[in-house]
């Protein structure tokens, strides 16, 4: 019986490992300290890695992730030891590309943080339940732009409703 490739999270956390974004499409860590836990050994286990110019690939815990680093950031993608490893390291081409693209290829943790909102999108387009929907990065990119309104990312435009809210309270 053939199944649908599936991605069990997605993890960006910074160069000390910890966590810039993260999603979780599996119930294999039940809670926050073992996803904690497990983003830590993640981290522990990668960090000496030459991880700079392609992706690696390790199996850790019967999981096989694959991961790539630039500057400051670590880019981590998870499936299980069944899945096809050349999958998983599309997702997470796809995943740092799109990011690059949004960030304007400034990508490190300070621009990561102040466009967290877009980031959270990208990883919603690339994957949703862990089945993967997308992984072509200028069709990513597209995506999360369109979510922007003129230069407005939807935390800042939730930031203008709420400005908004509370003036009109205030009457």
């Amino acid at each position: 019986m053939v199944s649908c490739p599936s991605i069990k999270n997605i993890l960006l956390l910074d160069s000390e490992g910890k966590r810039v974004a993260v999603k979780y499409f599996s119930d294999d860590w039940a809670t926050l300290n073992a996803k904690l836990a497990f983003e830590k050994s993640v981290f522990t286990k990668t960090q000496k890695t030459n991880a700079r110019t392609e992706a690696e690939i390790t199996m850790f815990d019967n999981y096989i992730i694959v991961y790539k680093f630039i500057h400051d950031l670590h880019f981590f993608v998870t499936g299980g030891d069944e899945e096809n490893e050349l999958i998983l390291a599309t997702v997470l081409q796809g995943f740092f590309d799109s990011v690059g693209l949004l960030l304007r290829g400034d990508v490190e943790k300070r621009t990561a943080l102040e466009n967290l909102d877009l980031i959270l999108l990208c990883i919603d387009e690339i994957v949703d339940g862990g089945i993967i929907l997308e992984t072509d990065a200028n069709a990513i990119a597209g995506k999360v732009a369109t979510n922007s309104v003129d230069g407005t990312t939807v935390s800042q435009a939730l930031a203008t409703a709420r400005e908004h809210l509370a003036r009109s309270l205030l009457k």
